[in-house]
């Protein structure tokens, strides 16, 4: 272990997103500066771990803490300071809230789901058939089946969906929306599950919605505020990272034509290639959520003093050569997989049985209804979003 030697910090992110590419820089970081300083765009200066088992430690560590985030500057993407909730405390509080949540997203749960999800996505894809080709995939598909899954689980009309998508881009937003309007945004998603939640008070349902007003109610393990903060974030997150990774998905098995003719001869392939295409898709336009380390502790070969803030690339992790045989090469039947798409530690996703299922249903449903599928314009027309924490594609032409 060594003293971190003075160094100048990267600016950070490297450069601007270029669709779903890995900035080089990764590699050369992984192979010769696995632990580096960055300074983003706000906050003070980090640490950027680039490296798997470096990442997997900050994720897991206890020693690395979210909630000592709270009242720091911390290093961000965006003007505005993500507030509390849920991704900004440690356990015990983190447990306590997390706890009441997990319940709804457990495997078995999850596949109870499964039956309404295929029927959800059938229904759209017969849509999007009807409508004729050339069709927004993004528009007829990504974005409806998340949001009607999520309102399914918490109880919430799926009528709204306008509004609340809508809202919901506050969550990731860096640059897209200026800080008030972010900040409006984030208003009207709390006032709005605010007037859901007093609405089960009225008449009690067996949702999740409905379960977590109980707790607040009847078992008083809720504040106000947490109900309100954690059925939005749910809400909010429970569709809007998956409506960015269906496209994502068609994206990359479309550009990578061998595997996608692979996948479509293959479909009991699905359930591992969802986890590959997780591994290989760089989703975040860049590192966020820092960890604080609370002692001094080595990591990559580095003493990170007590206070210091850390980021981590999952996106670089997911591509460590240490851990993937040809870890720039798609495989969608690679079987040894351990990446960290949905991260690790007590903030793993805790809908992470939630979006596998859903984007297994997308593509058995896409293979067996639109095997013929492709761009419907050459891939250098596509348009993708900017100022976003996340890629993804603004729409997606499809034809079949």
């Amino acid at each position: 272990m060594t003293e971190a030697p003075e160094t100048t910090a990267h600016r950070y992110p490297f450069s601007t997103p270029d669709r779903l590419n890995l900035d080089p820089s990764y590699a050369r970081l992984r192979r010769d500066e696995p632990l580096t300083r960055i300074r983003m765009p706000f906050g003070e200066p980090a640490w950027l771990a680039t490296r798997h088992a470096d990442v997997r430690a900050v994720l897991g560590d206890s020693r690395f803490s979210r909630a000592a985030a709270v009242g720091r500057d911390e290093p961000r993407s965006a003007e505005r300071r993500q507030e509390g909730g849920i991704l900004s405390m440690d356990p015990p509080e983190h447990t306590r809230l997390r706890r009441l949540v997990a319940k709804a997203f457990t495997a078995r749960r999850v596949e109870e789901l499964r039956p309404r999800t295929r029927q959800v996505a059938d229904e759209l894809v017969d849509g999007m058939l009807a409508a004729g080709p050339p069709a927004d995939l993004v528009e007829h598909l990504a974005t409806p089946l998340p949001i009607r899954v999520i309102c399914d689980l918490l109880g919430v009309p799926v009528a709204d969906q306008h509004r609340f998508h809508t809202w919901s881009e506050a969550i990731v937003s860096t640059t897209s929306l200026s800080p008030e309007q972010a900040q409006e945004y984030i208003d009207n998603l709390f006032a709005y599950m605010g007037d859901l939640i007093e609405l089960r008070r009225e008449r009690p349902t067996d949702d999740l919605l409905g379960a977590m007003v109980r707790a607040r109610d009847a078992d008083d393990r809720l504040a106000e505020d947490e109900v309100v903060r954690l059925a939005a974030g749910l809400l909010a997150a429970g569709h809007e990272t998956t409506v960015t990774q269906i496209p994502n998905f068609l994206y990359t098995l479309l550009t990578n034509p061998d595997e996608w003719a692979r996948l479509r001869g293959r479909p009991d392939l699905v359930p591992v290639a969802v986890e590959e295409l997780m591994r290989f898709i760089p989703l975040g336009a860049s590192s966020a959520f820092a960890r604080y380390a609370l002692e001094d502790v080595e990591l990559g070969g580095v003493l990170v003093r007590a206070g210091e803030p850390v980021v981590v690339s999952i996106a670089s992790a997911n591509r460590d050569e240490t851990v993937f045989a040809e870890p720039d090469r798609l495989d969608v039947a690679r079987q040894a997989n351990p990446h960290l798409g949905f991260g690790h530690g007590v903030h793993h996703c805790v809908g992470a049985q939630l979006a596998r299922m859903e984007l297994q249903v997308v593509l058995e449903t896409l293979i067996a209804r639109v095997p013929g599928l492709r761009l419907a314009v050459p891939e250098s027309e596509l348009t993708w979003k900017s100022g976003l924490l996340v890629r993804g594609l603004v729409a997606m032409p499809v034809s079949w």
